[in-house]
């Protein structure tokens, strides 16, 4: 080691220590690794993976073995992360989705977000905390998770029953809100009344403008340039992001948040027929970045930081449980829902949102509370978080139990007529010449035809023809489920793609029929063990229908029309698996 030493200092070679950005990456290699860990144990668990990254912070940072400090790394991917989280909320509201329930909606809503935020800032002030500390407290805890209320409804397939779809409803609501309330926040704590007005008036214009800007491009700009790149994924996804990092310019140029900004970029993209895939596509970066920044709220909060109100936050998390549930049964039988859809909907909402670690995590940068209280308002997150993923797993399960009192409790309220969703229809996934056929096959027996594929001009034309289509790839399960494919009676893939087709046998309903191309003999073997009823290898297909016509010119000329009017017959036929076969001669 000593001669090393001295050949260095003898020739001056030079050595480079490791530099602060290599630190700053190992330290998210860390994150990431350590994340992965508790992210299995939280699957194992079934908690949601949001407990799972913060838990990774409290570990690695000084709250309990200060391993990593939060760095420029860290807080710049953080601040990306909320800025992904938001485009992503804002791709996801696509008003037709929830347009027959809006007005209902918007009532519970306006008055829930009220009387929660009204709950927990009498509750803050019951416990001790300031007025100042109380109307943070107040604003954080009145959402309910999106990320854990949507990714449980849809786990368990009731995200599109009418509680599933008021809930969503109410997540969009707020959602909206809360953007509004981080770019007040994010504009610095206020001198004076008169400094909070102005503020609210330059936040609402800058926003107006923006707004205005993203009206217009999707309006005149985005669907004919998404039109023309929509088939080239590669492009279509880098043009889209593209769209977001321009939002996020303009905002931060403007000096105002630029979550807002992420926002409406994704607002102006929802309401296009490419919205489904780009959402799919934008998930797992999402996931990704967004992971950083839960593990970054955990980083920034220390032992005394996170225990410091501990007792009050216990206390915070039962009354808050109980007067979100009492509120959500009030509003939503107010509106004349029926009782079972106002209990399922009521339990959905129980917990504090991960909003609320971001409302908390922008009012501690902006002066407005210290750490302690983002520490209390962790404490009362994971608390409720890890129970209500029970409550919504089970929710059917509890309205049974307390079905006789709680119908009496609501028995003013009246059923709602069910919503008109796709049920017991057909899918066509890729729309080739096999798939033209089928669809001109199935036509009469079906009521709806949904085709996925990913061509916008066939879309158009399939639309042109009376069905529906959903642009985009059948990989992806926002587009299967847009497609409502486990409520279908019928499914082809024209697709040879083992996988694709394993994930449609497998989401699609008990005793729906499924159709599939392979593209081997083994793939094929390999799709009916996993439960294809009927497995198409067109090259086979193809060559042995050729053969049989060949025969039958060559042997049998005379009935060689008959053989042919025999095919015509069969695909003419109204049966779905026709009975109709052409009499080959030996």
């Amino acid at each position: 080691m000593e001669a090393l030493i001295g050949l260095i200092e003898t020739y001056h070679i030079p050595v480079e220590l490791p530099s602060m950005e290599l630190m700053m990456a190992g330290d998210f290699i860390i994150i990431i690794i350590y994340a992965a860990l508790m992210g299995l144990l939280a699957a194992r668990l079934k908690q949601p993976t949001i407990i799972a990254y913060i838990i990774t912070g409290l570990i690695l940072g000084p709250a309990v073995i200060g391993f990593v400090e939060p760095g420029e790394l860290t807080h710049t991917m953080a601040e990306l992360g909320l800025a992904f989280l938001l485009f992503l909320i804002g791709i996801e509201m696509r008003v037709d989705e929830v347009k027959h329930i809006l007005k209902p909606l918007l009532k519970i809503s306006v008055l829930l977000m009220i009387l929660i935020s009204s709950i927990g800032f009498l509750t803050s002030i019951g416990l001790g905390f300031s007025t100042s500390e109380a109307i943070i407290i107040g604003l954080a805890v009145m959402y309910s998770s999106t990320a854990v209320t949507i990714k449980m409804l849809n786990d368990k397939g009731t995200a599109t029953s009418l509680h599933g779809k008021i809930d969503i409803g109410i997540l969009l609501f707020e959602d909206i809100v809360v953007v509004i309330i981080l770019t007040v926040l994010a504009a610095g704590q206020p001198e004076s009344v008169m400094d909070v007005a102005s503020t609210l008036g330059m936040v609402f214009g800058l926003v107006s403008m923006i707004a205005i800007f993203a009206a217009i491009g999707s309006l005149y700009f985005l669907p004919p340039l998404f039109r023309f790149i929509a088939n080239n994924q590669k492009i279509f996804f880098l043009v889209s992001i593209a769209w977001f990092f321009l939002f996020v310019l303009v905002s931060h140029e403007l000096g105002m948040s630029i979550e807002m900004g992420a926002f409406l970029a994704g607002l102006a993209i929802a309401q296009m027929p490419y919205s489904e895939e780009l959402e799919a596509r934008v998930s797992p970066l999402t996931d990704l970045f967004i992971l950083v920044f839960f593990v970054s709220v955990g980083l920034e909060l220390d032992t005394r930081a996170l225990l410091t109100y501990w007792r009050e936050a216990l206390i915070a998390s039962v009354v808050l449980m109980v007067a979100k549930f009492l509120i959500y049964v009030i509003l939503i039988s107010w509106q004349k829902f029926d009782p079972e859809t106002v209990f399922r909907g009521s339990i959905n909402m129980v917990q504090v949102s991960e909003f609320g670690l971001i409302v908390g995590s922008v009012a501690v940068a902006g002066g407005f509370v210290d750490s302690a209280i983002l520490g209390f308002l962790t404490i009362i997150a994971l608390i409720t978080m890890s129970i209500s993923v029970y409550f919504i797993q089970y929710n059917r399960d509890l309205y049974e139990f307390v079905k006789p009192w709680f119908d009496r409790l609501t028995g003013g309220a009246i059923e709602k007529p069910p919503t008109e969703d796709l049920c017991n229809h057909a899918v066509i996934v890729g729309f080739d010449e096999i798939a033209r056929r089928v669809v001109l096959l199935l036509e009469d027996k079906y009521d709806d035809i949904v085709v996925i594929d990913r061509n916008i001009e066939e879309d158009e034309a399939i639309e042109r023809s009376g069905f529906e289509a959903v642009f985009g790839d059948a990989k992806y399960h926002k587009i299967r489920k847009a497609a409502g494919l486990e409520r279908a009676d019928f499914v082809f893939s024209s697709s040879d793609q083992r996988e694709i087709n394993e994930m449609l046998v497998e989401e699609a309903r008990d005793g729906a029929t499924v159709l599939a191309e392979a593209r081997t003999e083994k793939d094929a073997v390999h799709l009916y063990k996993r439960g294809v009823d009927y497995v198409v290898l067109a090259p086979q297909l193809a060559a042995d229908q050729l053969k049989r016509y060949l025969t039958a010119y060559i042997k049998e000329p005379v009935n060689f029309e008959k053989i042919v009017e025999a095919d015509l017959e069969l695909l003419r036929s109204d049966a779905l698996f026709p009975t109709v076969r052409p009499h080959w001669s030996s």
